[in-house]
């Protein structure tokens, strides 16, 4: 494989007519400069530049490849050229994994508004609760709860103060009462939330001196958060989700908050990527709005 310096080396050369101008304009020695040129030499089998102690000029092979060493840089240059100026541009394709229930209830009308403001922008969203694997899914950025698993990803904070709130539909304590103490909770059916084979049947809070937590049971689990959220604003039991997730519900009646006096465990929303490079123009962009929005929406002031 031909080294792009190497290929500069051997145009500057040329042009030039001396390899120790070459080496002086790139700011290298004359050794390494050699070194480059017997290189590039090996590489192709051929020998490029006739030199001597006084001289050197292109052989018959070394003009034949001069000009294709001129077209691969200017390729080249072009494309670096091109690169910068889509990197400083709002356009392209834009692929984003998010949780179902953020993804569906939340997200798909800031979406909405954010291409709306860029035009040309694509954007290829997918929903699952499931972890995104950056590395081998066509994903540039993921938005999930939580600190990553993999400490190798890149997280930047969206919602970092997030929590957990304990919910239910009006309809469902009207027939059932509303808890008043976590151990009340036992009496109740809740909605339970899996990822991947575990189950979130612990829950815990914060009373304001101390961790307190116990577990918890009820008759429907889903792997979907969306449909954790779907039953609880049913009346089908008490759900703990996130406060991004039913804030609406919340506000618009749906759903009340119960034992507002208790802290839910932290969820904070991070996006998360493979490496610092991907930060494009959209996706900065998009970690700005996203950011306003969610301290908009979030209820961490008001429960």
């Amino acid at each position: 494989m031909l080294r792009f310096d190497d290929l500069q080396l051997f145009v500057r050369a040329a042009d030039l007519g001396s390899l120790s101008a070459a080496a002086r304009v790139m700011d290298l020695s004359a050794a390494v400069a050699s070194a480059a040129l017997k290189r590039i030499e090996q590489q192709l089998g051929a020998r490029l530049l006739a030199r001597s102690t006084r001289s050197l000029r292109l052989t018959a092979e070394g003009e034949g490849f001069l000009e294709y060493a001129r077209a691969a840089l200017s390729s080249l240059e072009e494309g670096r050229r091109l690169l910068a100026s889509s990197q400083d541009r709002c356009e392209g394709v834009l692929q984003l994994s998010a949780p179902s229930d953020l993804g569906r209830n939340v997200l798909l009308p800031w979406l909405d508004e954010f291409q709306l403001r860029h035009p040309q922008l694509t954007v290829r969203l997918l929903l699952g609760d499931r972890i995104a694997d950056l590395f081998r899914q066509p994903v540039d950025v993921a938005l999930r709860y939580g600190e990553p698993e993999d400490s190798s990803l890149v997280a930047l904070p969206v919602a970092p103060g997030n929590r957990r709130v304990l919910c239910a539909a009006p309809a469902y304590l009207s027939r059932h009462g509303e808890p008043r103490q976590l151990e009340q909770l036992a009496q109740h059916n809740c909605l339970l939330f899996m990822l991947g084979d575990r189950v979130h049947d612990h829950w815990t809070f914060h009373d304001g001196r101390r961790e307190v937590g116990l577990t918890v049971g009820g008759n429907r689990f889903s792997d979907d958060a969306d449909v954790v959220r779907r039953w609880a604003v049913a009346g089908e039991g008490v759900a703990y989700k996130s406060a991004l997730d039913v804030a609406a519900d919340i506000r618009a009646g749906r759903l009340k908050v119960l034992m507002p006096e208790l802290q839910g465990e932290l969820a904070p929303l991070n996006l998360l990527c493979a490496h610092r490079a991907q930060l494009s123009k959209p996706i900065n962009l998009l970690l700005e709005m996203l950011r306003q929005r969610c301290e908009q929406h979030s209820l961490v002031e008001r429960v």
